[in-house]
């Protein structure tokens, strides 16, 4: 089967954003009154959404939805005014995306970062390359490992989804292709484990975005 198309996580796939993430939500812990983490730790804690996140950060006895609601609001406040301080794409990934437009294999991106962050950080960040569809956290789609974002990438791209490869750096990522029928690859560079990748069932993990070319070669 011949693959036309590649869906790609944002966060620890095409973006190394770890810094900035860790750097805010600690900020805003600190203003809250409560302990920090390290920037390593957030490795950990993302890749679910912003509530989520806000969960894992919190203490257990303050882990309420009135805390976790402020704790979501002035992240996403802090978050706007130093995203952009060390976020950058990593190395390979602007060389990949250039040869697969060259080859015209159809691109996307599908996060769990709110909708708004997502659309803005491919904006800023990839303002070359010819995403069809971006999408990120909002009300009309679950959020992944539900396929739904997936699936409805390919319907947009008239692609069956056994034609395309969902790359991504988690397990969430992982499901996500699964579930949606699509070809799951497993990106070592970003946030977490060849572990996690294989027991969640990547058929094949990559050290760098180049080999991505020979598996759609």
């Amino acid at each position: 089967m011949k693959f036309r198309a590649v869906i790609f996580d944002l966060d620890g796939t095409l973006l190394d954003t770890i810094k900035d993430i860790a750097d805010s939500m600690n900020t805003v812990l600190r203003n809250l009154g409560f302990p920090t983490y390290k920037t390593k730790d957030y490795c950990h804690f993302v890749g679910e959404g912003l509530e989520i996140l806000c969960k894992r950060v919190l203490p257990d006895s303050y882990n309420t939805s009135e805390t976790i609601k402020k704790c979501v609001e002035m992240m996403k406040i802090e978050y706007q005014k130093n995203w952009f301080n060390n976020t950058k794409p990593y190395p390979g990934i602007p060389e990949l995306l250039k040869e697969l437009e060259k080859r015209k294999i159809k691109m996307a991106v599908l996060s769990n970062k709110p909708d708004i962050f997502t659309k803005l950080f491919v904006q800023k960040l990839l303002p070359q390359v010819n995403f069809s569809i971006v999408l990120g956290e909002s009300p009309d789609l679950p959020k992944k490992p539900a396929p739904d974002g997936a699936l409805y990438i390919a319907r947009e791209l008239d692609i069956l989804p056994e034609q395309i490869i969902y790359l991504g750096d988690s397990a969430i990522d992982i499901k996500t292709a699964l579930a949606a029928g699509m070809y799951p690859v497993g990106a070592l560079w970003g946030f977490r484990t060849a572990d996690e990748l294989i027991a969640s069932g990547a058929k094949k993990l990559i050290n760098s975005p180049g080999e991505l070319l020979e598996i759609i070669s």
